[in-house]
């Protein structure tokens, strides 16, 4: 079984206190987590301290079948301009293991290629690609690790829409497949409404809500976490989604508070 429980988990940077008390139920293999939020609410933060890239407060309690560790996707990823797109996701499969290469590696990698739709790509140089190339081999490097906890940070924010449904849908779609538990921060609350079971809501470095999506997007928490008028439709057998007014940020006197978790 592959499960992730945070328990009263924190994140400070010397004296600077980026997240505090964060506790979740358990998120299962299958599921998937949007975790959302306005910018600086420690959305990254919290995908380091759970891939153990940072020190912390509390207890991240991880199980899966093989004992990997969370498969972490920055928004920010470096790139290697030498290699090619290949050799890039061919080192990501091979880390921390031998350097032989099998059929099987070999097969999981044309697979990623094939399943992003940049097996075209693949022995073009990373530096010669664009973007949202370079955004869509990254999250190819990612998917060849075969992970059981994947935990994507703002993953289709260089890609246009067409690709952007494209991903998340390969996404959620592998996750039910592989039954893998995925965490993905992501800015469009639409496409969260849609692929999402989860929303973990950050905002000032506390968890401010954490369920089901249709019952935790609400006008509002829209306003006290956004600062925005908005309204969310649901058509006729269709997925809800949100439709924004305008601001509400002149209305807004002091910090919004929320219930700890």
């Amino acid at each position: 079984m592959k499960r992730l429980t945070l328990s009263d988990v924190g994140v400070a940077y010397g004296k600077r206190q980026i997240l505090s008390g964060i506790t979740t139920p358990t998120m299962r293999g299958g599921e998937i987590v949007a975790v959302i939020g306005p910018n600086a609410a420690g959305k990254s933060s919290l995908f380091r301290r759970i891939a153990g890239l940072i020190a912390g407060a509390g207890s991240v309690d991880v199980a899966s079948a093989t004992g990997r560790a969370p498969c972490y996707l920055p928004q920010d990823t470096a790139v290697n301009a030498v290699l090619t797109v290949y050799e890039s996701i061919l080192l990501a499969r091979k880390q921390g293991g031998s350097w032989g290469v099998g059929d099987d590696e070999l097969a999981a990698i044309d697979e990623a290629l094939h399943a992003l739709d940049i097996a075209d790509l693949a022995f073009r140089g990373l530096g010669e690609l664009s973007g949202g190339q370079r955004q869509l081999v990254s999250i190819a490097q990612t998917l060849v690790r075969r992970p059981e906890i994947m935990l994507l940070d703002e993953p289709t924010s260089a890609l246009d829409l067409h690709r952007q449904f494209e991903v998340l849908s390969l996404v959620a779609r592998l996750a039910r497949e592989r039954q893998i538990c995925v965490l993905i921060a992501i800015h469009d609350l639409n496409q969260a409404l849609r692929i999402a079971d989860k929303v973990m809501v950050l905002a000032q470095g506390r968890l401010a809500a954490f369920g089901a999506p249709r019952e935790i997007i609400t006008p509002a928490l829209l306003e006290q976490v956004y600062g925005v008028v908005a309204r969310v439709e649901t058509g006729e057998g269709s997925t809800p989604f949100v439709v924004v007014h305008g601001s509400a940020r002149r209305r807004t006197h002091g910090e919004p508070q929320f219930a700890s978790a």
